[in-house]
């Protein structure tokens, strides 16, 4: 019985979409475990191109099981229409596809809040998505969310449910009027969730069960991060984070496992770094340079379709990462989207107060006082696109993915050449470190 966890080790968009399903296939059950439609996980593959929120990247594996566990919050709407836009694609998710019954849902209303918000901040803004995720993790920890088995016997007695709705929308209602937005029926929210749930109950069940069963008898999980663990709510770079545990901490409590059933831990970096929304980034490019990097490596938001802030490779927040997750091996991706860059450079460390530190300080104001100090690479241009071995990668690339490896001190395991599922080198350890 073995649980692997992968995780973003950055501020998200590293690209476990495309890493996950490739090697789904070594796995019988791939479960997200965090956030919610906030995530945009992208997979190219046979079946074509996909943009997951929700649902797990292992669905094109058609021998795996795929879970949403209860640490993730679901907008019925959005996963509604991806379960179809799958069936379109002549997808079976028929027992191969399960909702934890704890799972919190994104209702209309925390929309609303999360723009309304969002909005009175002003030039203080966060930058959230705007999907209602913090909203619902709030209702969460405040006692008054609504859950995906809430729904299960509502044909039956749903008296249950009428009176948990009526609670959270009249806690809803006095937060939306507060900061001048209109309120919501009760009526109309019951009537919302009952349409979804008419399709989504046969989905739903006790995840717990799922898992511990699937480990009893010897199957393995792959539990796939969403966002990146510098935007973990407790260890990120607080307040401009998510409001879920992105890292390591965030499997045990949002999927049903112990930490005695994980036996490895998989971080994904990107070759550069990338931001979305307001916050501090140590590493910031900006002009050409960037401009350029932002249109070859199309960096978008998959959910936002806002430009992604861009950066030089941060080794000191990797690291930082590398040391509070326990990574036993990490991934290597978007190498080709430097093919053409002709400046690289990696941060070494921070200058903070004329002093060198290699931690990330805690504190927001501090860390906006750190400037990066630079180690410069050289480049070069040559195409690494669709490589799948080693020895093709240019002796430059290969310096500079050396560097990364020796400063976070774990294993390379797999270097990602583009966005397809074969367009990777799988790393021999011991080759790769005498080269």
């Amino acid at each position: 019985m073995s649980v692997s966890v992968v995780l973003g080790a950055q501020w998200g968009d590293e690209g476990k979409g495309k890493i996950i399903d490739l090697i789904a296939r070594d796995y019988d059950v791939i479960a997200r475990f965090s956030g919610g439609n906030n995530a945009g996980h992208t997979v190219i593959n046979e079946f074509g191109t996909f943009f997951f929120h929700l649902m797990p990247s292992g669905m094109f594996n058609l021998n795996t099981k795929n879970i949403i566990g209860n640490g993730v919050v679901i907008d019925p709407k959005i996963l509604t229409e991806e379960i179809n836009s799958l069936v379109k694609s002549g997808i079976d998710i028929k027992g191969r596809f399960l909702i934890s019954d704890k799972s919190h849902l994104i209702l209309p209303y925390h929309i609303d809040i999360d723009h309304l918000v969002e909005k009175s901040r002003g030039k203080d803004s966060i930058g959230t998505t705007g999907r209602g995720v913090g909203p619902a993790y709030a209702d969460k920890a405040a006692r008054i969310g609504i859950r995906a088995g809430d729904f299960l016997n509502y044909k039956i007695d749903d008296s249950y449910i009428i009176d948990r709705i009526k609670q959270a929308v009249k806690h809803a209602n006095f937060i939306i009027e507060a900061y001048g937005g209109k309120s919501h029926k009760v009526s109309d929210i019951l009537e919302y969730c009952y349409k979804y749930f008419e399709f989504l109950n046969e989905y739903v069940g006790s995840v717990e069960l799922q898992t511990q069963s699937a480990l009893e008898n010897g199957k393995k999980i792959l539990a796939e991060g969403a966002q990146g663990s510098l935007l973990d709510l407790d260890h990120g770079t607080y307040p401009f984070v998510t409001s879920s545990n992105s890292s390591i901490g965030g499997v045990q409590t949002g999927l049903g496992v112990n930490p005695f059933q994980i036996e490895s831990v998989i971080g994904i970096y990107k070759a550069y770094t990338s931001r979305v929304g307001s916050g501090p980034f140590p590493s910031e490019i900006e002009g050409v340079v960037a401009n350029n990097l932002r249109e070859i490596a199309h960096e978008y938001g998959t959910t936002t379709g806002r430009p992604r802030r861009l950066g030089w490779f941060d080794a000191v927040a990797g690291k930082y990462s590398a040391k509070i997750n326990g990574f036993n091996s990490w991934i290597l991706t978007r190498l080709d989207c430097l093919d053409n860059i002709n400046e690289l450079n990696i941060v070494d460390y921070y200058e903070y107060m004329g002093q060198k530190i290699d931690y990330i300080p805690s504190d927001i104001s501090s860390l906006e006082k750190c400037k990066p100090v630079l180690k410069s690479f050289q480049p070069w241009n040559k195409s690494t696109y669709g490589c799948t071995k080693l020895k093709d990668l240019p002796y430059e690339a290969r310096k500079y993915i050396e560097f990364i490896e020796n400063y976070i001190n774990v294993p390379l395991k797999i270097i990602s050449t583009g966005p397809k599922r074969d367009e990777a080198i799988f790393i021999d350890w011991y080759r790769f470190k005498l080269f």
